[in-house]
C-alpha cells in the first residue's frame, strides 16, 4: 500500500523559498501595539493587519474583554448547541441583527466556520450556486460541503453572471455567492447590479462581508451600506476578526433561515462556542462602531493618503474606496524580492502569490488602520519610493 505522507516528504516549496530567502509566511510576531510591530527584534511599521479600526488596543475592548474573563472563565467548553450560550451570545446576536437590520443573526466561532455552516446548511445536492471566480475559500468551501452544483463567473463580471443565471432551470434553487470587498484585491463587488440580477431570476443573494463590516457605508454597516441595497441583500455574513478586534463570525437574515442554520450548521453544531472574552470583545466594538465614526473617517483618510501618495510615485494601484490597497508587481520572483526589502526597511506587508492571483499578476496587499498616523503613512511612502526604485517598479 502507497505511503499516504509521500506527497508531504516530496513538497519542497517552502524550504525552497526559505533557503532562498524569500519565504513570506508565518513570520512570527514578538510584540505589537497595532500600527508597529516587532520582527527578528526589529521594528516594523504594520501595513498588513485587518485590524481596521484599529480597536484590539481600544480601552473599552480591552476592558469589556477582560471583564467577561473574570465573570465567565476563559472557555464555554461547549458547543452552542448544548452548554455553549451564554447571555453575551445572544446580546451580541440581538445587537447584531439590529445593526444589520435585518430580523435575526448567528453567531458562530470564526469567520470561516460561518460560511461553512451557512452554505452547508443552505444549499442542497441540486441546488446551484453562483459564485464569483475570487470568492473567498470558505465560500468555496462551504458550497464544496453542500454537494450543490456550482457555476462561476469571471471576477465582478455581471454580464456572465447574467450568462450563468439564464441557464439555470427554473426549478432549481440558486443563489449569488459574493464578497462583498474582496480580500487580496480590495475590489466592491457590483451589489446594485447583483441585486437586480437576483430579483429578475429569483435567486438568493449572499455577501460575505468580512471586510467590509466596520469599514464602508455611512455608518459602517457594510458594503450594503455602501450601495444603497442593506433590504435586497438575503444574507449577510461577517468576521469578528477585522473591524470588531476579536474572533468570531456573525450570519443575518431572516429569522426562519437563521434558525434553520442553527440547527443545521455543522461547523456550529460541532465546535466550542465563542470565548466570553471574544464576545464582549466583539460587543464593546460595536459599541465604538455605533457611537463614534471617527476611527471609520481616519481609517479613510489614511487609505487615500497612502492612495495618492503611491500613484504620485509611479505604482499601480487598486482604485477602490476600501482600506484594502493592492499594488500590482507583475512577475512571482520580482513580488518577492520587493516584498522582502520593504521587510528590510521596516515596513511589513502581505505578498500575495498564485493561487491567490495569476503568475504573472501577483501583488502586495497593503492595509490600513485607524490608528495609523500621517507622520507613519508619509514614512511608509518614503519606504515604498527607496524600495521601488531599487527594484526599478517606479
Amino acid at each position: 500500500m502507497a505511503d499516504l505522507f509521500k506527497r508531504c516528504r516530496d513538497f519542497t516549496a517552502s524550504d525552497d523559498a526559505k533557503a532562498m530567502g524569500f519565504y513570506p509566511y508565518f513570520l512570527t510576531i514578538s510584540d505589537s501595539e497595532g500600527t508597529e510591530v516587532v520582527i527578528d527584534n526589529e521594528p516594523r511599521l504594520m501595513l498588513g493587519s485587518n485590524n481596521y479600526l484599529g480597536l484590539t488596543t481600544h480601552p473599552r475592548v480591552r476592558e469589556a474583554a477582560a471583564a467577561a474573563l473574570n465573570q465567565f472563565g476563559t472557555s464555554c467548553s461547549g458547543s452552542r448547541f448544548l452548554n455553549g450560550t451564554l447571555v453575551l451570545h445572544e446580546m451580541l446576536e440581538e445587537r447584531l441583527a439590529s445593526f444589520l437590520r435585518k430580523e435575526a443573526a448567528a453567531v458562530i466561532t470564526t469567520g470561516y466556520q460561518t460560511n461553512l455552516a451557512t452554505l452547508g446548511a443552505l444549499m442542497q445536492r441540486d441546488d446551484v450556486a453562483v459564485m464569483d471566480t475570487s470568492s473567498h475559500a470558505s465560500l468555496y468551501e462551504g458550497v464544496m460541503i453542500s454537494r450543490c452544483r456550482m457555476k462561476r463567473y469571471a471576477h465582478l463580471d455581471v454580464k456572465e453572471c447574467e450568462r450563468v443565471l439564464s441557464g439555470v432551470k427554473e426549478e432549481k434553487n440558486a443563489a449569488i455567492i459574493t464578497d462583498g470587498v474582496f480580500s487580496m484585491e480590495g475590489d466592491l463587488a457590483p451589489l446594485r447590479e447583483l441585486v437586480e440580477l437576483s430579483q429578475r431570476y429569483k435567486a438568493r443573494l449572499i455577501v460575505d462581508d468580512a471586510h467590509g463590516l466596520g469599514t464602508m457605508g455611512a455608518t459602517g454597516r457594510g458594503t450594503a451600506e455602501h450601495f444603497g441595497v442593506e433590504d435586497q441583500v438575503d444574507i449577510i455574513t461577517g468576521t469578528f476578526s477585522k473591524s470588531f478586534a476579536s474572533l468570531g463570525g456573525v450570519v443575518a437574515g431572516p429569522a426562519s433561515v437563521i434558525d434553520y442554520i442553527k440547527h443545521h450548521g455543522r461547523s456550529l453544531i460541532y465546535s466550542a462556542s465563542m470565548t466570553p472574552p471574544s464576545v464582549a470583545a466583539a460587543l464593546a466594538a460595536l459599541d465604538v462602531m455605533e457611537t463614534d465614526s471617527e476611527p471609520r473617517e481616519r481609517l479613510h483618510a489614511n487609505v487615500r493618503q497612502m492612495r495618492e501618495g503611491l500613484v504620485q510615485l509611479g505604482f499601480k494601484v487598486g482604485t477602490a474606496p476600501t482600506p484594502v490597497l493592492p499594488i500590482y508587481v507583475g512577475e512571482e520572483m520580482r513580488m518577492l524580492a520587493f516584498w522582502k526589502a520593504l521587510l528590510e526597511h521596516g515596513v511589513y506587508t502581505n505578498a500575495v502569490l498564485p493561487p491567490a492571483v495569476a503568475p504573472d499578476d501577483t501583488l502586495i496587499r497593503a492595509s490600513f488602520m485607524a490608528t495609523h498616523t500621517s507622520e507613519q503613512i508619509d514614512r511608509a511612502l518614503g519606504v515604498f519610493e527607496t524600495v521601488g526604485k531599487l527594484a526599478t517598479l517606479i
